[in-house]
């Protein structure tokens, strides 16, 4: 077994990741909560202290995995200490604000004893990884397109969230899901062109891939809350394409993943969706690459630091009204 869990920041996302942790048996082993200002008891951390103190938390030989759930300009910092101190971080995306902060928690990560893995959880979404299967099966020949999009009324206000010089604002903090899902499917990036019509509409950004492919996202965090979260992608290739589409609003249950063979009516595709908790997925994932010492690979540092360059690209192509190159190295 790993030992204590410490978790960094305890707001929502700190929350999250206790009830993660508490799902996959693990809640008593939550040592520590810890927070710069003023941290908050958590249910599924019953056995957990409360302290200000990073240096507390890091120099206990008792805490093996540190959670960080924090603002992401604070990511690099606590990373590299934890990193440093021999811990196993599990880092909260995007892995940082800058590709030279993100890069320089990789090159820590490459001579520490610990473990680290960004958050991207959508990667452990059922319908998601049910579509990663079936593209990387074959079921849709060579991925030619992927269409990706993620609506949701505003953020809650935050002390961070609304300052893009902390957050990196919505395609970088909210849109870099989708990024992410581009990427794994299509490739290397090469440049992105992010376009609105008007200031509270929502964000229409197209990606060309080094293979060829198109990728196309629409962002908006400006819906009315009665029209609830919805995110969808759909990977279109040579032989066929898949889709899968969520909705929070509405009696219905989401869509199931369809595979159409192109021309030919829907068929289910054999890749059954997991509809449990992916943040609890993706706590178990983690815990079992610490307790064997393995680098994590369903999501992997390079492919963090792709989907953050492509998301810092595509906000620069919004503010410049052009298309960007996008900088960085890539993998899947």
């Amino acid at each position: 077994m790993t030992a204590g869990i410490a978790i960094v920041g305890t707001g929502a996302m700190g929350r999250a990741h206790a009830r993660a942790f508490a799902g996959a048996g693990r809640g008593d082993d939550i040592a520590y909560l810890c927070s710069a200002r003023n941290p908050q008891p958590i249910i599924d951390a019953p056995a957990a202290r409360l302290t200000t103190s990073i240096h507390e938390v890091l120099n206990d030989p008792a805490v093996g995995i540190v959670s960080i759930c924090t603002p992401t300009d604070t990511h690099r910092d606590l990373a590299i200490r934890a990193l440093r101190a021999g811990k196993h971080v599990l880092l909260e995306k995007p892995i940082a604000l800058t590709v030279g902060d993100a890069m320089a928690i990789l090159h820590e990560a490459e001579s520490s004893a610990g473990i680290i893995m960004v958050a991207h959880v959508v990667r452990f979404f059922g319908g998601y990884e049910s579509i990663s299967d079936a593209v990387r099966d074959g079921a849709v020949g060579t991925p030619l397109t992927a269409t990706a999009e993620r609506l949701s009324p505003p953020a809650p206000a935050s002390p961070w969230w609304q300052d893009e010089r902390r957050s990196g604002g919505h395609l970088v903090d909210f849109a870099i899901h989708d990024f992410d899902q581009l990427n794994l499917h299509l490739g290397t990036p090469l440049s992105v062109r992010a376009e609105r019509g008007r200031p509270d509409g929502p964000t229409v950004t197209t990606v060309e891939y080094a293979d060829g492919g198109l990728g196309r996202v629409l962002t908006s965090m400006q819906n009315p809350e009665a029209f609830g979260f919805t995110s969808a992608i759909e990977v279109v290739g040579s032989t066929g394409l898949v889709t899968h589409r969520f909705a929070s609003a509405g009696p219905s249950e989401p869509a199931p993943l369809r595979l159409d063979a192109l021309g030919s009516a829907a068929a289910m595709n054999g890749h059954p969706i997991d509809a449990t908790d992916p943040y609890r997925r993706q706590a178990k994932y983690f815990i079992d690459c610490v307790e064997h010492h393995r680098s994590p690979i369903r999501v992997t540092g390079r492919s963090a630091v792709s989907a953050l360059a492509l998301a810092l690209a595509a906000r620069s192509s919004l503010a410049s009204g052009r298309s960007e190159r996008v900088m960085g190295s890539a993998e899947r």
